[in-house]
C-alpha cells in the first residue's frame, strides 16, 4: 500500500455533489505493514509443533485478516464545494468554522491535554499533523473535529476555498 494517496487538489466530480476540492486517504505507514508481517509470522513458531505447513498457512491467514482490517478502516478526508467528509462523518461546509493545523508537540497536546471530550476524532497514530475544524452548527453539541492529515495546509486551503 502506498504511504498516502496524497492530497489530490484536482477537480473531480462526486456523485450528487459539487466537484472534489481535496481528498486524502490515511493509509498506514510502511512500519505498520512491517509489524503486521512480523506479528503474523510469529504464528509459524506457535504452530510449528503441529506442522510447518500449518504455521505458514496460519501466518498467511492472519496477515490477510490484518490487511483487510487495516485497508477497510483507512479513513478518507474529502472536501467538496458543499460538504466535508472525514472518515464516516459528513457535514455541510456552511457549518465549518475556523480551521487550525497543529504539528509535533502542539498536535500531541491537541490529541491529549487540550482535547475536548465532545470533539469528533478521526486520528491515526502514524500521522502526526492534525487539523482542528470548528463546527458552527448551533444544533450540534460537537465543538470541533480533530482529524489527522499528512497535508494540513492543503486541507485548510481547500476548506477556505469558495463554498457553494
Amino acid at each position: 500500500m502506498p504511504e498516502s494517496s496524497g492530497a489530490a487538489p484536482a477537480q473531480k466530480s462526486a456523485p450528487g455533489d459539487a466537484s472534489v476540492l481535496y481528498t486524502e486517504k490515511l493509509w498506514p505507514n510502511f512500519w505498520i505493514w512491517l509489524v503486521s508481517a512480523g506479528f503474523s509470522s510469529a504464528v509459524i513458531l506457535i504452530l510449528a509443533p503441529i506442522s510447518i505447513a500449518a504455521g505458514i498457512t496460519g501466518a498467511i491467514v492472519l496477515f490477510a485478516i490484518i490487511f483487510v482490517v487495516l485497508v477497510r478502516s483507512t479513513p478518507t478526508i474529502q472536501v467538496t464545494g458543499s460538504t466535508l467528509r472525514v472518515g464516516r462523518a459528513t457535514i455541510e461546509r456552511s457549518f465549518v468554522g475556523t480551521t487550525t493545523a497543529f504539528r509535533r508537540a502542539e498536535a500531541t497536546a491537541e490529541r491529549g491535554t487540550r482535547l475536548n471530550g465532545l470533539a469528533f476524532l478521526c486520528i491515526r497514530g502514524w500521522v502526526d499533523p492534525v487539523v482542528r475544524i470548528e463546527i458552527t452548527d448551533p444544533s450540534d453539541r460537537t465543538p470541533y473535529w480533530l482529524a489527522s492529515t499528512r497535508h494540513p495546509d492543503q486541507l485548510i486551503a481547500a476548506l477556505s476555498a469558495q463554498r457553494h
